[in-house]
């Protein structure tokens, strides 16, 4: 299976819930989520992410989640291999035993409803900012660009001010570090 996401930066956070509520949209509760991003060995910001494997450790309420995601057709269409690991700090020393670095770490607060044919995530990515992302999980041989274009027309119908990224949190966050340093 393949993830396929759109993602928007929002200017009002607040009008997207009312948008949200009036559609009859609920969100779940909050819960923070502390991600640590992993690139291979020679890769860098600002390089191409397709066809590259990149990895995340996740915590969440004292669960730990390991992933693998590769972007294919764009850096939101990516396989997406993820499990639960026992022991963050071992898992860490494995992903750099194998070869990967870590980039940045990505701390949000997430609420999601489940759509009948999507996940709506409403993120507060900590020093970024607010976003809505629209994801949905589809055989590999789905091509990304129908799916992007109908999650874009549902945002879009939201009726909210928001500006479509292509980049990744991992990128985003990275972008404001450098901007504040």
């Amino acid at each position: 299976m393949r993830e396929i996401e759109v993602k928007y930066r929002l200017d009002d956070l607040e009008a997207l819930l009312i948008a949200l509520k009036v559609r009859g949209i609920q969100l779940g509760e909050p819960v923070y989520q502390n991600d640590q991003a992993y690139a291979p060995a020679g890769w860098r910001f600002g390089d191409s992410k397709l066809g590259v494997s990149f990895v995340r450790l996740r915590t969440v309420g004292g669960r730990h989640f390991f992933a693998l995601k590769e972007p294919a057709e764009n850096a939101q269409a990516c396989l997406e291999y993820e499990t639960e690991v026992a022991d963050r700090e071992a898992m860490h020393g494995a992903i750099v035993h194998m070869g990967y670095w870590p980039t940045v770490r990505v701390a949000k607060t997430r609420r999601v409803a489940a759509l009948e044919r999507c996940s709506l995530c409403v993120d507060d990515l900590d020093g970024v900012g607010g976003f809505l992302e629209l994801e949905r999980l589809v055989p590999d041989d789905v091509a990304a660009g129908p799916v992007q274009a109908e999650l874009a027309a549902f945002a879009a119908s939201l009726g909210v001010t928001a500006a479509r990224t292509e980049e990744t949190y991992d990128s985003l966050v990275r972008a404001a570090q450098e901007a504040s340093a």
